[in-house]
Order: structure tokens, then C-alpha cells, then sequence
């Protein structure tokens, strides 16, 4: 099926002639105006000709492979950093970082409003996903905000610590 033909335009067509041609043919056919078997047929005819010749104008003419002009894709969330590092933090986390933050630590952890936590440390901030919270889960801290830090391994094992933080206001976290 020539794609050009159908919707009744030439192959050099601009995309804004193909767009009045396929809008022609949609008062035309479309089912909501015809009803009628045929008119549902047709009227998917021509959105695959609209479509196809869409595709090819995109390309330019006589052009294969990739269109000549492209999309912009979306940046994806945490795209700076290492594919294991956003793996580890979850997509939440990483909707909350900053352009460009780099990530320092990621680790499991537990608060005393959540006994399962994720925490990342960043150059600006410490960020913490409550994981069993229904809503408001990432949280923050500005590392200036934090006045005073304590922390200390645990026995017998010496493989976690606690770590206590005082903020600007006052706050235990």
C-alpha cells in the first residue's frame, strides 16, 4: 500500500499537507459520522497511511534507518550516576536528587519511624525512603543543617553502626 497515494498527496508532500489530507479524509470516513462496517475499515486505513507516511517524511525522501529528525528523549532520573548505584537507590530516591548530585553512600537502614529504610548520602544532603510509609516517604537533611553527629559500631559483630544526627532545630534523627 503506497501510504501517499491513499491519503491522496504526493511522496514530496510537507508533514502540514499530510495533516490537512488526513484530516479530510477523517471528516470523511470516520465511523462516529458513517456507520457503516466499511467506514470503520477505511478509517483504519487511513490512520496506518497517515501514520507510515509520517514515518517517511521524517526520513526525508529516499532515506533509510534512523528519521532525520529525532526526538528528544527524556532524561532519564539519575543518569549520571553508575547503573548500580540506581539500582541500589530506587526510583523515588532518585526523582528526588538534584541535577548532577553525586551519590556517595546508599545503604540500607532503620528508623525510628521506619524499621525499613534506604539511606543516600549525597554532597549536599543526607536522604532517607521510609520503605513501609503509605506517603510523604523521601525525606531529607541539608548536610549544613546537621549540627552535631554521632555514631558507633555495634557488638558483637561490629557490622552496623547507629548514627545519630542533631539538626539547626534541635531535632534527634
Amino acid at each position: 500500500m503506497d501510504p501517499f497515494a491513499l491519503l491522496g498527496v504526493s511522496p514530496d508532500a510537507t508533514p502540514e499537507e499530510l495533516t490537512r489530507a488526513y484530516r479530510r479524509l477523517a471528516k470523511e470516513w470516520h465511523p462516529d459520522r458513517l456507520a457503516t462496517s466499511e467506514s470503520a475499515w477505511r478509517m483504519a486505513q487511513i490512520n496506518a497511511a497517515y501514520d507510515a507516511a509520517r514515518a517517511q517524511t521524517e526520513r526525508g525522501p529516499g532515506a533509510t534507518g534512523e528519521p532525520a529528525v529525532r526526538r528528544r528523549r527524556a532524561r532519564m532520573a539519575g543518569a549520571w550516576l553508575a547503573p548500580s548505584t540506581r539500582r541500589a537507590m530506587g526510583a523515588e530516591l532518585l526523582r528526588a536528587l538534584q541535577e548532577g548530585e553525586p551519590v556517595r553512600l546508599v545503604a540500607t537502614a532503620a528508623t525510628w519511624a521506619s524499621p525499613q529504610a534506604r539511606l543516600v548520602v549525597t554532597d549536599r544532603r543526607l536522604l532517607w525512603l521510609l520503605e513501609d510509609a503509605v506517603s510523604d516517604r523521601v525525606r531529607s537533611l541539608r548536610l549544613r543543617d546537621v549540627v552535631a553527629l554521632e555514631s558507633r559500631l555495634t557488638w558483637p559483630r561490629r557490622r552496623t553502626a547507629t548514627v545519630r544526627l542533631r539538626d539547626a532545630l534541635g531535632r534527634r534523627l
